[in-house]
């Protein structure tokens, strides 16, 4: 070979791994811990309590009259008496004897909804229902 003449060598071929494809596996693992993380802490829902009532007896007072739970399950049995549309679940209100007050007829989304017998109405916000009894 004559010294003036520039050598063509090609590189030999590389065995290891580019780092662009451990960047990209690396990130894929700390995604995967993220998602997996937020999917496990989902089961931490606020708790509120429902009780069933009698939407046509609104007392001047503000409250509701509470009934037997069985008045407001949507579980394809035929627990409903009377009007089918004047049993409603009632979420987070307040209690007192056979009436409850401040609360709403609005399912409140991302809860744990359980009724004062301790059975699971809704969990989450995907609306899912328990049908066991309790």
């Amino acid at each position: 070979m004559a010294m003036g003449t520039p050598r063509s060598e090609t590189p030999p071929p590389s065995g290891g791994v580019k780092s662009s494809t451990v960047i990209k596996l690396g990130t894929l693992g700390v995604l995967s811990v993220l998602v997996v993380g937020f999917c496990a802490a989902q089961d931490d829902y606020e708790e509120v309590g429902a009780d069933c009532v009698d939407t046509s007896t609104l007392n001047p007072d503000g409250s509701y009259v509470v009934v037997d739970d069985d008045h407001c399950d949507d579980d394809g049995g035929s627990h409903y008496y009377g009007s089918h549309g004047a049993y409603r679940w009632y979420y987070g209100g307040t209690r007192n004897g056979g009436r409850v007050y401040r609360g709403t007829t609005v399912r409140p989304a991302d809860t744990q909804i359980t009724t004062r017998s301790g059975r699971v109405v809704q969990r989450g916000g995907f609306g899912f229902h328990s049908g066991g009894g309790g």
